[in-house]
């Protein structure tokens, strides 16, 4: 059996640190060390591990297959261990320095996270909390899982299970056209609507969406000319042009206060969009996750409230 006593186990975070940043210098950053102590640390690991591990290519690293089937095994280990060492200790966020991540999809999220560095600056100022706000996310099932991403909002559930989750809000599809479009005046029917040309959010998932609301809309089939990745741009090319828009009914008071889209007095459906927060059934005692998740919620609402005024 190995003798643990004879590895130095503060090795292991900078594995896990090379492991997951795109360069050498970011995990170094992330660990507050130096570039020197990265590469010693790396050297270091490469004679417990007898394999490479890491080898440069260009500005970056190639993992080895040792590096990757080290990682799937060591990643669970020591989240593990910081969870243990996390619960024992408890959470006072007045004094916490933790620092958290949240993936957001939903269009508002720059504004939700505005929202929530405000409201931790007041209750908890050294608590740090992280964003990524693209609206096509990567494997967020495997972040939520490993823990890289402690909290997902969307609309679209994380696939594979392992997840708890709460609605925040329902939020729902509305079709819109610039001020002054001729439409306006003579759109009042879905055949009236299926008449017009749309520039429309490219679709998360292929086919049948699991979510009614936006199921809705894509059985009637409407004529999209064109398809763009992100929702400012359906805001932008509706702005100026004749093409009719598909918004969230949230950010319709900015749409058109700051941009001129008006509404479409067209009922397609009655069914919502819940937006939900997801999250790791293995986290759900975190005392610090689930006082992110309330401040989270509490973001949410006062961007959510505001925007539909």
């Amino acid at each position: 059996m190995l003798n643990l006593r004879g590895i130095d186990l503060n090795l292991l975070p900078v594995f896990e640190a090379a492991y997951e940043e795109p360069t050498l210098s970011r995990a170094a950053e992330r660990l507050g060390m130096t570039q020197s102590a990265i590469s010693h640390a790396l050297a270091r690991l490469r004679e417990v591990f007898n394999d490479e591990l890491f080898v440069r290519s260009g500005r970056g690293v190639v993992r080895t297959q040792t590096a990757d089937d080290i990682y799937a095994k060591l990643h669970d280990a020591l989240t593990t261990v910081r969870d243990s060492v996390t619960g024992s200790r408890g959470f006072d966020p007045k004094t916490s320095t933790r620092s958290f991540f949240v993936s957001v999809s939903h269009p508002l999220g720059p504004l939700i996270a505005v929202r929530l560095r405000k409201q931790l600056a007041q209750v908890a100022p050294g608590v740090k909390v992280g964003f990524t706000t693209r609206s096509r996310p990567v494997e967020v099932d495997k972040a939520l899982r490993e823990g890289s991403v402690d909290a997902s909002l969307d609309w679209v559930p994380p696939p594979g299970g392992q997840f708890n989750e709460a609605t925040l809000f329902e939020d729902a599809l509305v079709a819109v056209a610039r001020n002054g479009h001729p439409a306006q005046r003579r759109t009042r029917t879905i055949g009236d609507l299926k008449k017009g040309e749309f520039v429309s959010l490219r679709p998360r998932i292929a086919g049948e969406s699991p979510v009614p609301g936006i199921q809705d809309w894509i059985r009637l089939k409407l004529n999209v000319a064109l398809e763009v990745s992100e929702i400012l741009e359906v805001f932008m090319v509706a702005s100026q042009s004749d093409l009719f828009g598909l918004i969230p009914q949230s950010m319709l008071k900015l749409a058109r206060d700051s941009l001129g889209l008006r509404a479409l007095p067209v009922t397609v459906t009655t069914r919502t969009v819940p937006i939900k927060l997801f999250w790791s059934v293995s986290r759900e005692a975190d005392a610090g996750q689930l006082f992110v998740r309330k401040q989270l919620g509490v973001a949410t609402q006062a961007v959510v409230g505001r925007g539909l005024q």
